[in-house]
């Protein structure tokens, strides 16, 4: 009895590595592979805000009827923020972006008018902003746009007998490309055209006419937003 019981345990494990040997043996069924999907399309659907800084520049031209006229430049630093939104539909990126800007705007006149000489002339922009529609034509996370819309900021003189400011609203219009940085920031370089319209101040120094102070800025400016 224990010679067949030792023979049938050493017969089951010479079986067992036998089975063993034979299935290490035989082709392995092919591993199921992984397929990584590619990254979906950037979409430029949502609510935004951001930052921006550039440099305006820009020119006025005093006028008055009995004074003469005069022309100076102003130029500086701008620094503000904006908000906006994107609905996309195929490349098409249709937008509405609103922002304001601390600047630093200013400038002299020259001698062209006559109360000058006895005084300081000068034209000053504290502040400039506008509300834009935005369309833009998406290349992946690349997208060109055109923009347009109203434009407000304002206008400060000082002549020889005082100063004087005025808010003024007019119109902009410009172009620019934003660029997707990751799912939830983009980048964007941008130049703006403003024309704020025509200032008009009474003129003490005749006290029968108004000088007229036309304000027109060309700003260049760069941004970073926010996308959700």
């Amino acid at each position: 009895m224990l010679q067949r019981y030792l023979f049938a345990c050493v017969t089951g494990v010479l079986v067992s590595a036998a089975g063993s040997a034979y299935a290490a043996d035989l082709p392995r069924a092919p591993q199921p592979v992984t397929v990584v999907q590619a990254p979906a399309t950037y979409g430029w659907t949502g609510f935004y805000a951001g930052f921006d800084a550039g440099y305006a520049w820009g020119w006025s031209r005093w006028s008055d009827p009995l004074a003469g006229t005069s022309r100076m430049r102003l130029d500086g630093a701008a620094l503000g923020g904006h908000l906006g939104y994107n609905w996309q539909t195929g490349p098409l990126v249709l937008g509405v972006e609103t922002d304001a800007s601390w600047a630093n705007l200013s400038g002299s006149s020259g001698s062209g008018l006559a109360f000058c000489g006895a005084g300081p002339c000068d034209t000053k922009q504290n502040w400039i902003g506008t509300t834009r529609g935005r369309v833009g034509y998406a290349f992946g996370a690349f997208m060109p746009y055109l923009t347009a819309g109203a434009a407000y900021g304002d206008v400060q003189t000082t002549v020889p007998w005082g100063s004087a400011s005025s808010t003024r609203l007019g119109w902009s219009a410009g172009a620019g490309l934003e660029v997707g940085l990751t799912k939830n920031w983009s980048a964007k370089v941008e130049y703006l055209h403003l024309d704020l319209g025509t200032a008009s101040f009474f003129n003490a120094a005749t006290n029968a006419s108004s000088v007229s102070v036309p304000i027109k800025d060309d700003l260049a400016r760069a941004g970073i937003s926010y996308h959700w």
